[in-house]
Formats: structure tokens, C-alpha cells, sequence
């Protein structure tokens, strides 16, 4: 029977992305951390992990493998968890995907309080605006921003995503101030390219503006740069520009228009039978700090 701590090795090296890293993190050394895998390996008769130089990742059947046990690691821990009956047991690793931007402002301030009432919690945040492949890239948990349809999966709402149009009065004292949507026909409009449609809510409902500009961009940060830079309009989230809208350096367009309401802060991780402890208590943390109108609205 395969050894369990093995097993946790292997997932440690997953979550960590190298051996290095999960050495540290189990207090073993590199050759110890490699020479337990390869055990795994050998009584497995195949090989987990492509190695190079460079980086380590998962074979076919690594992937698969590690989609079968990561639901009964998570349930020793579960169980563990239980039987201890305090918080303070918590511990391992806790691999988090997050939006870039979003993660930057509103997830590292907090990593702090978070960590300092589990020191025995090593947490690995990787930022990435890509809707990452949560079992394949060994994340216990992603925060979203979005409109969630992927039934495989679990999600939390966290808070509501409220998003605004807004220029800079740069901007509105060159252009003039639109008065209606048809008038945005005549500014300078500023899509990413990942959307490339505005939906809107306004006093007709929901409609949808295809907005034109001569910027297109895969990153938020460069949009929200441009607009404050007074080079255009754009739709931008409160959690984003909510600091320029309160000190003035941006001014909301069309007020009566904003982004669709289906459009949330969720927490999804994968549907399992026992949600782990780690992974509740991170979510409830980052719940109770959200609120119903998140902090960024005041």
C-alpha cells in the first residue's frame, strides 16, 4: 500500500511547483523530497512528472493520479481537523488562483491576518487573469470575477462587482461629457480585448454596446491606466478605480448605465464531499471582509 506521506509529498510538490519549494514547506531536504517521489514512481511503475531544469509538471497520468487522491487527502485533513477541534490544527499548503489586479489590491493587504492566525498554513497565491484549470493546476480555491456556469465546480458569492463608465475631467473637458449611450458613437471608447461587448443596465433594461477605440489589451491594469491617463472612456470596476472616482481623477459617465449585475466576486473550488478546513476558513475570511457592500464602495 502506498505510503501516505508519499501521497502528501506529491501533492506538496504540485502545489508548490518544485521540490525545492516543498521541501521547505515539509522541512525536508530536495534529495529527500525527489528520492520519496521517485518511490512513488517506482511502486506506481510510471512516471508522475516531467522534470527539467527549468520546471517540473504533470505527466498524463500524474494529472490523473493526483485528480483521484487530492479528494482523500483533502478528507484526512477533514477529519483530522475534526478530531483536534481547533482552528489552531490547521496547516499544509493553501494554493489560491486570483485575478491579477484584484489579487494585488484586495487579497495580498489581507495575507497578513489571514496567516498570522495560522502559522502552520503555507500560502502559495498565484495571480493570473486566465480562468485557470483549478483540479489541473493543484488549486485548492479561485477567486472569479465573473459570470460562474461551470456546473463541476462550487462557488461562494463573496461580494457584489459593481462597474462603472468613467473618464478623466482631462478627458470630458476635451471631448464633452456624453449625454446619452448613442453619444459614445463619438468618444474614444477604451475594450479590452478579452471584451470586446459592453453589457449594460440602464432605465431600458439590459442592452449590450460594442464599444470601438484604438487600444485593445489583454491586461485590466493598462485599460484602468489609460483611462486615467485621459486617453479615453471605459468600464471599469469600483474595486479598481473606486480611489480616483472618490479623489476626483475620474468622473462616472452616464451615470444611469452599469455593468451587468450578473457579473460577481465568487470563491469556486472543486465539489467535494468535505470542503477542507483550510479552504472554508480562507473563504469565510475573505467573506467577512467583503460584506454585502464591500469596502471599497464607502
Amino acid at each position: 500500500m502506498t505510503n501516505l506521506g508519499d501521497l502528501e509529498i506529491f501533492s506538496r510538490v504540485i502545489a508548490m511547483g518544485s521540490m525545492s519549494a516543498a521541501g521547505r514547506a515539509l522541512g525536508l531536504s530536495p534529495a529527500v523530497v525527489s528520492k520519496r517521489v521517485k518511490r512513488l514512481e517506482e511502486r506506481l511503475g510510471t512516471r508522475l512528472f516531467q522534470r527539467t531544469t527549468r520546471q517540473i509538471s504533470l505527466t498524463e497520468a500524474g494529472q490523473g493520479f493526483y485528480e483521484r487522491i487530492v479528494g482523500i487527502l483533502s478528507g484526512i485533513e477533514e477529519a483530522e481537523a475534526f478530531v483536534s477541534g481547533r482552528s489552531g490544527a490547521v496547516r499544509g499548503s493553501l494554493r489560491i488562483s486570483a485575478p491579477t489586479s484584484f489579487g494585488r489590491m484586495h487579497i495580498a493587504p489581507h495575507l497578513k491576518g489571514f496567516m498570522d492566525s495560522y502559522p502552520e498554513l503555507v500560502v502559495n497565491l498565484v495571480l493570473t487573469d486566465d480562468f485557470s484549470d483549478i483540479v489541473g493546476g493543484g488549486f485548492d480555491l479561485a477567486i472569479r470575477i465573473g459570470e460562474l456556469s461551470d456546473s463541476s465546480l462550487v462557488a461562494r458569492r463573496l461580494a457584489p462587482v459593481r462597474r462603472v463608465l468613467c473618464a478623466s475631467p482631462d478627458y470630458l473637458a476635451r471631448h464633452g461629457m456624453p449625454a446619452t449611450i448613442e453619444d459614445l458613437a463619438h468618444h474614444v471608447c477604451l475594450p479590452p480585448h478579452t471584451q470586446d461587448a459592453w453589457r449594460l443596465e440602464g432605465p431600458e433594461g439590459s442592452i449590450t454596446y460594442r464599444p470601438h477605440g484604438p487600444l485593445y489589451t489583454n491586461s485590466s491594469e493598462v485599460v484602468t491606466e489609460a483611462v486615467l491617463s485621459g486617453m479615453g472612456i471605459a468600464l471599469r470596476s469600483t474595486w479598481d478605480v473606486g480611489p480616483a472616482l472618490r479623489s476626483g481623477g475620474l468622473r462616472q459617465v452616464l451615470p444611469d448605465y452599469e455593468g451587468s449585475r450578473n457579473v460577481v466576486l465568487s470563491a469556486v473550488y472543486p465539489s467535494r464531499q468535505f470542503l477542507p478546513v483550510k479552504v472554508r476558513l480562507f473563504i469565510d475570511y475573505l467573506a467577512e471582509l467583503y460584506g454585502h457592500q464591500p469596502y471599497w464602495e464607502h
